[in-house]
């Protein structure tokens, strides 16, 4: 698996014995601040290279359990076309999410668009799944098209109903993981068309018939950002500050 590696400035993606270190500098809440490896920068959305299964384990440890922003690894269809900012790779328009992932979200985000009494949780460290349509413009499902126009026209009056009509779109699953993550530890998923299975330690974690559609991008990223579409509506994203270094350290990387 061939890796490329993205930093911004005052970011850095370096190698240590069978693995790498990702690292954001403290700094404030203005930047942008980004370490990720992907093998999927230059390529087209269409044209990500997983397309049908991967197993893919690693052991991983982060700097602390409370890193503003996020941070983790996994596969995802990049759908809010973040890879824009790094030069020269391939422009994205935003789409519906694909993604199956170990994610670290902190309490500035909610990335859920489940009821929070009895669907996904939207922050902490999770193992998560989402399942969207594929848009295939100008040709694609004309129900999830009535959903995202019905989205777009609530969303300015009512944005509980938006975040609703986005639920009945994007199936998801996912669970908070009670994990030290400042200890190494070993994750592993299985991904095929009809499951998607977690373990932690060789524990299962999650296992879902949830199955992200493909082609998906490998991401192991740290970064300083946020996004929240909270239950009660709101909506929230930019940057946060960095009172100290953060980093997350990944070895051992296998997939097959």
């Amino acid at each position: 698996m061939k890796l490329t590696r993205h930093q911004s400035p005052d970011a850095s993606v370096d190698s240590i014995p069978n693995g790498f270190r990702l690292t954001v500098l403290d700094g404030d809440n203005q930047h942008y601040r980004v370490a990720q490896l992907d093998d999927y920068a230059k390529s087209a959305r269409n044209a990500l290279p997983h397309r049908t299964s991967l197993n893919l384990s690693l052991r991983a440890r982060a700097s602390g359990g409370s890193i503003p922003g996020t941070w983790g690894f996994g596969l995802w269809n990049d759908p809010f076309g973040l890879s824009i900012g790094f030069g020269g790779n391939q422009l994205r328009l935003p789409t519906l999410p694909n993604a199956i992932w170990f994610f670290h979200a902190s309490e500035e985000n909610y990335l859920s668009f489940s009821n929070p009494s009895t669907g996904s949780p939207g922050n902490g460290f999770l193992a998560q799944v989402f399942r969207s349509p594929i848009l295939r413009f100008p040709v694609f499902s004309l129900k999830a098209l009535a959903r995202l126009v019905r989205v777009g026209l609530t969303l300015p009056f009512s944005r509980k109903k938006a975040r609703a009509s986005m639920n009945k779109i994007v199936e998801e699953q996912g669970v908070r993981l009670d994990v030290d993550v400042t200890e190494w530890h070993r994750y592993r998923f299985e991904w095929s068309p009809k499951r998607s299975a977690f373990w932690v330690d060789d524990t299962l974690a999650l296992e879902t018939s949830a199955s992200p559609n493909p082609p998906l991008g490998l991401v192991i990223w740290i970064d300083n950002q946020y996004a929240a579409w909270r239950p009660d509506g709101k909506i929230g994203f930019g940057v946060l500050e960095n009172t100290e270094p953060a980093w997350l350290e990944i070895e051992d990387l296998k997939s097959d």
